[in-house]
């Protein structure tokens, strides 16, 4: 899939990015240098989009450097 992503469908956004995260390893070790730069930027692309369509998703305490830390949060 390809294209701006402004223009996908909720599930196919999802998608995508699904795809992307789960060949991202195989395209840093393997991928040519121009790979790696395309995928690095239709990723970058999507997940802006997808934080621009769910500026307040949920965030999980643990996934910040406080809660990484075990620090009390809030």
């Amino acid at each position: 899939m390809s294209g701006d992503p402004q223009d996908l469908h909720e599930v196919d956004l999802l998608r995508e990015l699904e795809h992307l995260h789960r060949t991202r390893n195989d395209t840093f070790l393997h991928g040519s240098p121009h790979a790696l730069r395309e995928h690095s930027m239709r990723t970058g692309d999507l997940e802006q989009e997808y934080l621009r369509r769910h500026p307040e998703r949920e965030v999980n305490p643990a996934r910040t450097r406080a809660g990484a830390r075990g620090e009390t949060v809030g």
